[in-house]
């Protein structure tokens, strides 16, 4: 079996077409929730990139892996999907970037080039095309070759993307590179094509970038007039344009990516089909997190709204035909997706996963054990989004500087790291601006979210008992 583990850079779950969106056109998305499963309710577990995506590769929480920021070393001891991969028995090969920085226990001093940037590649994978915004070289080289003036810079290349054909993009480029690839093997692949569309810059390639008109889009969630610190903190930080014309064009543009990359992943489904192997690949595409595109007052993503978490979750498995076209409304998250692989493969489970295989939905059951709520947080203690420098190591209060959500089917908890909370009534009003402020409904669910973190503690060596030549679950 063949395994194609796709992510969408920043792509909010409400933008697919089949979940109702009256305005995006995502019609290969829509074909693979027709001929697989859809994870409506699907969530990552932190953003931005960095966190968002050890969540992803380790199907670990934040409170687990403790990648808080861009930057943050991934620790050696985590197993990751790329490793479970080789344990498989593939060589898992990736075209893109993970975003994580490798633990300074491997390197060799401060000159090793692996601590200039946190673009780093998950341990385990094979790279075939590399993009990071620190060396997009191979794409600005093509493009160049097609006789495109290009500035070395990925940011001002991108900008670009409007004025150049949509077969120029860079989501093109990826794909043909992934295709190339596909067609070359003789065996059993796994492939990861990380795609960083619809990421910013707001600028789609080609056709795409006059796709949606602006004026048939309709206002993002405006901020509510009673904001908890946090969130005016971040309207200062992340605030989305303040002109509806312009904040308008900004949605039009991340539309326009999305058509774009959903257009890419059309021409992977038909080499698939061409060289044979639709029926024989076991796909999954999701995000590292969404995109707050102007609801609340924010752009891109950040503190505890449900826009920067809330992503698209779409799994086929050739083999569970019983199962296509099937919406699990569940709670279902991106620590799932590991297990969910580690099953498809045949390999164990790591012990150190805080998510579920997916499998049983896969096959059409629904698991009697399965989570009420959604998880996610979020650390700002790099963004001093609050307050100013602090000494550091012994000054603690960076350590208030981050906060959980527990997300039930009625309502939102949030608590900070420094003792401050809030909770929305969802069941009243779905847009998270109207707050619960009675004990009785606001006291279970902080209950809740303590239970949650006592119960996803590290547990890596806890099924195993040292006695009798070692008794219980042995760590992979």
């Amino acid at each position: 079996m063949n395994i194609l583990f796709i992510t969408l850079d920043q792509f909010r779950a409400d933008c697919l077409s089949v979940a109702g969106h009256p305005v995006v056109r995502t019609p290969h998305l829509d074909r693979l929730a027709r001929e697989g499963v859809r994870l409506a309710r699907h969530y990552s577990q932190a953003a931005p990139c960095g966190p968002g995506r050890a969540s992803l590769y380790t199907g670990t929480y934040q409170l687990n892996h403790r990648v808080v920021a861009n930057g943050t070393p991934l620790d050696r001891r985590l197993d990751n999907v790329a490793l479970a991969a080789r344990r498989a028995g593939y060589e898992p090969t990736l075209f893109g970037y993970t975003d994580q920085a490798v633990d300074p226990r491997d390197v060799s001093g401060p000159d090793d080039p692996r601590l200039q940037t946190y673009e780093g590649v998950l341990p385990g994978f094979a790279v075939e095309l590399d993009f990071t915004t620190h060396d997009p070289s191979a794409w600005i080289g093509w493009l160049r070759e097609l006789g495109h003036e290009v500035p070395d810079d990925s940011e001002a290349a991108l900008l670009g993307e409007p004025g150049r054909p949509a077969e120029h993009s860079l989501s093109a480029f990826h794909t043909d590179a992934f295709i190339g690839w596909m067609g070359r093997q003789t065996g059993p692949w796994f492939a990861h094509l990380s795609q960083l569309r619809p990421h910013p810059p707001y600028a789609a390639a080609g056709r795409f970038a006059t796709m949606y008109d602006p004026r048939d889009i309709a206002p993002p969630i405006a901020p509510s007039p009673e904001r908890h610190r946090l969130h005016e903190g971040l309207l200062r930080v992340l605030p989305a344009p303040g002109d509806p014309v312009e904040m308008a064009r900004v949605q039009a543009q991340y539309f326009g990516m999305i058509s774009e990359v959903d257009h890419q992943l059309g021409r992977v489904w038909a080499a698939l089909e061409a060289a044979g192997q639709w029926e024989e690949t076991f796909i999954v595409v999701t995000a590292d997190h969404g995109e707050q595109l102007g609801d609340h007052g924010l752009i891109q993503k950040a503190g505890y709204f449900e826009q920067s978490y809330h992503v698209l979750g779409i799994v086929r498995d050739p083999r569970q035909p019983q199962a296509h076209g099937g919406v699990v409304e569940r709670f279902t998250e991106n620590v799932d997706i590991l297990p969910t692989l580690c099953e498809a493969m045949g390999a164990p489970v790591p012990a150190q996963c805080d998510g579920l295989p997916l499998t049983p939905f896969l096959a059409g059951e629904e698991p009697p054990w399965w989570r009420e709520a959604a998880h996610w947080e979020f650390d700002w203690r790099v963004g001093n989004i609050l307050q100013g420098d602090h000494p550091w190591p012994w000054d603690r209060r960076l350590e208030r500087q981050s906060l959980a959500v527990r997300r039930t089917t009625d309502a939102a908890y949030v608590q900070l790291a420094d003792g401050d909370w809030l909770c929305f009534d969802l069941a009243a009003d779905p847009s998270w601006r109207t707050n619960l402020t009675d004990p009785a409904r606001v006291l279970p669910q902080a209950q809740a979210m303590l239970a949650w973190r006592a119960q996803h503690a590290d547990r890596t060596l806890t099924g195993l008992l040292i006695e009798d030549g070692g008794v219980g679950r042995w760590p992979e």
